[in-house]
């Protein structure tokens, strides 16, 4: 059962309001280039080609994909794509991208929790990626949705920012590693306060998200307990945005911690199958 004494719903609705206001600020500025991306490329990073594998022709979930650059990444080499998000301004972004880029994508306005409700079928690749489980106040039931789309023989492929990263004080300017929060979560969703999305960050746009901490033990257990078997788990120390201030980058996109600081999981890959029917 998810964690807190009030309504995990309450907490959604919140942040949902929150993407509905910063998607269209976020899909116009420059760090995300949509123009850029309409004209061609794929921004999948070569780490995650190479531990998805071949998708030409195969069918691609993608959870939780915001406006839909990592789908449609997907669907450049070759994958048939969905993707799943819960506002209704990254799906219609998402829409947009797609009617230039693949019309066969489709793209989903669902709570992932609730997507057999709005969703048929089976998926050869169950996708997710970066920063979006904490969004997620039950990983149980994520799990179990993750395992109902995946399809005999296919496999969900997570790729995230490790529970250990998540510990770290992220309000240090100076290169430090300090501890704030807890590796296992609170009863209630953590907070954050914003002035504005990091995007843009010279709009004032203030809101609160909030975000559930999940262990590296709940996710692997989740996943193992709705049926599928884990092929890998892979630590990394480098993550694929800033999530402190003393971060340098790294190659392809990444950012990793400066030298002199101890080396650290910031993130971690996990592939899971189903057995064949």
């Amino acid at each position: 059962m998810p964690r807190g004494t009030r309504d995990p719903e309450a907490y959604l609705r919140n942040n949902r309001e929150l993407w509905r206001l910063w998607t269209p600020l976020k899909a116009a500025s420059a760090q995300y280039d949509l123009a850029g991306f309409r004209v061609g490329g794929s921004r999948m990073r070569a780490l995650e080609r190479a531990e998805v594998g071949e998708v030409r022709g195969r069918s691609l979930l993608h959870l939780q994909c915001h406006v839909g650059i990592d789908t449609l990444s997907w669907a450049r080499l070759g994958a048939r794509v969905t993707g799943v998000d819960f506002a209704a301004e990254g799906v219609a972004t998402a829409r947009s991208l797609a009617a230039d880029i693949d019309p066969s994508a489709v793209f989903v306005e669902a709570d992932v929790l609730a997507l057999p409700d709005h969703l048929d079928g089976h998926f050869d690749i169950v996708y997710t990626s970066h920063g979006v489980l904490g969004w997620l106040p039950d990983l149980r039931r994520w799990a179990e949705v993750v395992a109902h789309f995946v399809a005999p023989g296919g496999f969900v492929y997570v790729f995230e920012s490790h529970p250990a990263a998540w510990m770290l004080d992220n309000r240090l300017d100076t290169a430090e590693l300090r501890l704030r929060y807890s590796y296992f979560g609170e009863p209630e969703p953590l907070s954050f306060e914003y002035r504005s999305p990091t995007a843009v960050p010279d709009r004032e746009v203030p809101g609160v998200e909030y975000a559930w901490g999940h262990s590296l033990g709940e996710i692997v257990s989740a996943l193992a307990s709705a049926g599928l078997t884990i092929e890998f788990l892979h630590e990394w120390p480098f993550v694929a945005w800033r999530m402190l201030p003393c971060m340098v980058a790294h190659d392809e996109y990444w950012w990793r911690l400066p030298d002199g600081l101890p080396s650290i999981p910031l993130s971690f890959s996990l592939r899971a199958s189903k057995p064949p029917a």
